[in-house]
């Protein structure tokens, strides 16, 4: 059985988050975005990311989705202060007083998380913030996107924009739900070292993981 818990009106068009059994699932205008049934992949994006960086990573997770990637991060030893990019209140909000919460045990009360509310894309455009870490999962893939405007994220320029908010040694992190080798082929010409991860999922393709370093 599911319930709707709640429908509202978001930055790119109607979000709903409902109930099934246990678990929870984000609906994004009728095509689903995300659950809470397993979250291995996105757990393992943050991991992988600060197991490839030494000492204490600065990390920006883009997208908070059910909790999970922020969760494993906080519970990482390599990961120090956290910067969560959320473009949707509503997703804020499930997750900071409503029904998520409990999912990730409260991961926004951290003291080493801060939450801002904007458009990644347009965020780092106008931020001279860098990182030792960029986590990235606000799509399905870099050619199955939430928006359009999230498809300039994985273009030429968008890596550059990428690679400029990174440290020295710093890793780029980006999931995906599918194989994409036109992106792999730009991000071998823009980063010196590129690794791919399959991550096995229940039901059809493996999700895939990214980790790219200057």
């Amino acid at each position: 059985m599911t319930d709707v818990l709640d429908t509202v009106a978001g930055r790119s068009g109607e979000l709903v988050l409902r109930r099934t059994g246990e678990d929870f699932e984000v609906i994004a205008n009728g095509v689903f975005l995300m659950d809470t049934r397993n979250g291995e992949s996105e757990r393992l994006l943050v991991s992988v990311a600060a197991d490839l960086v030494p000492g204490k990573a600065r990390m920006l997770i883009g997208g908070l989705g059910v909790g999970y990637s922020l969760r494993a991060a906080l519970d990482h030893p390599g990961v120090g202060e956290i910067v969560v990019v959320e473009r949707e209140p509503a997703v804020i909000a499930w997750n900071r007083d409503g029904p998520l919460r409990d999912v990730h045990d409260d991961a926004l009360s951290d003291e080493r998380v801060t939450v801002v509310e904007a458009d990644l894309v347009k965020w780092l455009r106008r931020t001279e913030e860098r990182f030792d870490a960029l986590c990235l999962d606000i799509d399905n893939g870099p050619e199955w996107t939430v928006t359009d405007g999230n498809a300039k994220l994985y273009r030429n320029d968008g890596l550059d924009m990428l690679a400029a908010r990174l440290r020295p040694g710093g890793v780029l992190a980006v999931w995906s739900a599918e194989s994409v080798p036109s992106f792999v082929r730009r991000l071998r010409a823009r980063f010196g070292e590129v690794r791919e991860l399959k991550i096995p999922v229940p039901q059809g393709e493996p999700d895939v993981l990214w980790f790219a370093r200057v």
